[in-house]
């Protein structure tokens, strides 16, 4: 099966923050970043295995500092590791003050997607190849987060055999 690079899979893309973006607070609304982060997640694993794919896990979406209106917003995604079937997507988000210039690292998120033949079925995808040392870091550590995905995945099916689907307000 063919290899990629990851950037051959990697997503940028920028944009202003604007009054109906914020919350109470006047930072972007975390739920709009996670949105927006799984929307360019997406399109990165689907670069990568040219299938489609779904989302199986938002593994983590670190908020490291807040978004402002005075901000511009760049979210970069690229697969970084791969299993059988399965894509890791790491989002960086940079928040960069439009007057000054100053950039930092406003949030950090892994997604998996996994990859479905015509029928709908998990299906092999190709292996990814880093480059830069950025790179080359989150996939060295891919494995350790996949087996703790693994073991997350499980602990969540075992508690949804305790949950109920009844109507509360029954």
């Amino acid at each position: 099966m063919e290899t990629k690079t990851c950037n051959e899979t990697r997503v940028v893309r920028t944009s202003r923050i604007f009054p109906n973006d914020v919350n109470n607070h006047n930072t972007l609304f975390g739920g709009k970043l996670m949105s927006d982060i799984d929307m360019l997640a997406s399109i990165s694993a689907a670069r990568h295995c040219r299938m489609e794919c779904v989302t199986a896990s938002t593994d983590s979406v670190d908020f490291l500092s807040p978004i402002t209106m005075k901000d511009s917003v760049c979210l970069e995604s690229f697969v970084s590791w791969t299993g059988t079937s399965s894509m890791e997507v790491f989002v960086k988000v940079i928040a960069e003050d439009l007057l000054t210039g100053d950039r930092k690292i406003a949030a950090t998120a892994f997604l998996t997607f996994v990859a479905l033949d015509e029928k709908g079925k998990p299906t092999k995808v190709p292996a990814i190849i880093p480059e830069t040392e950025e790179e080359k870091k989150l996939h060295e550590t891919g494995k350790e987060r996949a087996e703790k995905r693994k073991a997350h995945r499980r602990q969540s099916r075992e508690l949804a055999n305790y949950l109920t689907t009844h109507k509360p307000w029954e």
